[in-house]
């Protein structure tokens, strides 16, 4: 179930994040600004938006197996789409598509992680499903921006549609939804919704937030600045995007093995937010510099921004029960997927109006700003969340 699972959310995140290795391609050929890029390029997230509660109701209702198969299919048809329309808006209008079928993996694959494994074990398994996220943005950075420049926009875009269909068909044979009680039958705590009387939910959500920014940043700019502030070719920028992604995974595996030691999902949090901001200042420290070690804070950035997202989502889970936790997700994920939707555009007119450096150290305040929102209990201790 993990593997299927970790599959589906993958090739999903080639498709949602691999758009954004377009943005030199759409910038040298196409003659786009980087805000206008950055735009195209947060069509899926904008799409996503509108559907993750939608999908999250769904899966609570309907199970995984169906969204899943369901959702990579239709992914599949809009990046297909996309690729044979000539008029970059009926590209963005199937991106904006293939991002609200894409919602889909997003909403089931973490619940059904979480329906299948202990919760001595959850952490670590909510780490490596979380790789998708990474690995997928990793293979992107290796394939797309490579058939970008040496065969357009479009035939770039039938990689994404290649590899959701595959995920479509494993979904369909290779995934069984978790056994859990009717709703009949259940307990009424389980049916209860869980954020009428608490704030832990949306803390952890704000939380989310604040931290998606930095990683935003990272993963939508670092090809380009590799490219035209570096002096990078597009192979190399892309396989040194794919090193960070691959890094970034295992920070997220660790993550997760950290919080099932700790016997918390938030305590992490709090020292990877501290760690994301010294990183990003790091990055804007030596980029403003010119110092060579510039890359060095890049990948650096690339792990610790991206480690906390599956200890959040393993809290939301197990707070938000069996019956909630596909809407709780899909809600986690809307807050996320808006934030990256709106990150790209203002950075890349950001970076296009003041550089690269500035850009960087403004990041570095988000962070700042999620370490004491994370959310205590009455004794000091940082919520286990489970």
């Amino acid at each position: 179930m993990l593997a299927a699972g970790l599959f589906s959310t993958l090739c999903a995140n080639v498709f949602i994040n691999g758009v954004a290795f377009l943005i030199p391609t759409l910038h040298t050929d196409r003659g786009l600004d980087l805000a206008r890029a950055g735009l195209v390029s947060a069509m899926p997230a904008f799409g996503m938006v509108l559907t993750l509660i939608a999908w999250g109701y769904i899966v609570d209702r309907l199970g995984e197996r169906l969204v899943l198969a369901v959702g990579s299919a239709l992914t599949a048809a809009a990046a297909l789409e996309a690729s044979l329309s000539h008029s970059l808006v009926t590209v963005s209008v199937f991106l904006f598509l293939g991002g609200m079928a894409a919602a889909s993996s997003n909403s089931a694959s973490g619940r059904l992680v979480v329906g299948w494994f202990e919760p001595r074990q959850r952490g670590l398994a909510m780490g490596i499903r979380q790789t998708a996220q990474p690995l997928g943005v990793g293979l992107g950075a290796l394939v797309i921006p490579r058939l970008a420049e040496s065969h357009g926009v479009a035939v770039a875009l039938l990689f994404p549609a290649s590899v959701c269909a595959a995920a479509a068909m494993v979904c369909a044979v290779g995934v069984q939804d978790p056994p859990r009680l009717p709703r009949a039958e259940a307990p009424s705590e389980q049916l209860a919704n869980p954020y009428r009387n608490s704030s832990t939910l949306a803390r952890i959500h704000l939380v989310s937030v604040l931290l998606v920014v930095p990683q935003c940043v990272v993963w939508t700019f670092t090809l380009v600045w590799l490219m035209t502030d570096e002096g990078w070719s597009a192979g190399s920028a892309g396989a040194l995007v794919t090193v960070a992604q691959v890094l970034g995974a295992l920070g997220r595996v660790s993550a997760g093995l950290w919080s099932d030691r700790v016997g918390s999902r938030l305590q992490p949090i709090r020292v990877i937010a501290a760690a994301a901001a010294a990183a990003m200042l790091a990055l804007a420290l030596t980029d403003a510099a010119d110092w060579s070690w510039s890359v060095v804070a890049m990948l650096v950035a690339s792990v610790v921004t991206v480690s906390d997202n599956g200890l959040a989502f393993t809290a939301i889970a197990e707070i938000a029960g069996p019956f909630w936790s596909g809407r709780a997700l899909g809600t986690q994920n809307t807050s996320q997927l808006l934030t990256a939707g709106l990150t790209p555009p203002i950075f890349g007119a950001l970076i296009s109006t003041a550089g690269f450096p500035l850009a960087f150290a403004v990041c570095a305040l988000f962070p700042v700003l999620a370490i004491p929102l994370v959310p205590r209990d009455a004794n000091g201790q940082v919520a286990a969340g489970s």
